[in-house]
């Protein structure tokens, strides 16, 4: 759900990450790591594949970039349910770095790789990300 949009395009790239899973099966080595991480790569390289179809990202930089500030009560005060649809609200690409980079942990340098942009990019759409958000938790009615 982090990174789709609605429940039914969840629904399906879990489906389909479960046919590649299926069919791929055979490919798993247990000496390489564990299924869970195994499964966990080919649901979020999905769900990539998804937001890239549905998007074109672009290939904005910048050289500096501004860490915006977000009041904690605010988001302490505020449901999982209710970040997870002002996520759903930020533009695909913008939606995937941050999923990416604040949620499952991935450093730049692989965001970059998996979505086939810049460093610079991934930092721009995090700070795109933050910026939308704070302004939309700041604006919520706690």
């Amino acid at each position: 759900m982090r990174y789709a949009i609605s429940e039914p395009e969840a629904a399906d790239i879990l489906s389909h990450a479960f046919l590649k899973m299926f069919r791929s099966i055979q490919s798993f080595d247990s000496s390489k790591g564990n299924f869970h991480g195994w499964l966990k790569k080919i649901i979020i390289n999905e769900a990539l594949d998804i937001i890239k179809q549905r998007s074109r990202f672009s290939s904005l930089e910048l050289e500096v970039v501004e860490e915006p500030y977000v009041n904690n009560t605010i988001i302490e005060k505020t449901d999982a349910a209710a970040i997870l649809q002002l996520l759903r609200q930020l533009p695909p690409a913008t939606h995937a770095v941050f999923v990416l980079y604040a949620i499952d942990g991935f450093p730049h340098k692989e965001i970059a790789k998996q979505l086939n942009i810049s460093e610079g990019t991934s930092k721009w759409h995090l700070s795109e990300a933050r910026k939308i958000l704070q302004q939309k938790i700041t604006t919520l009615k706690v």
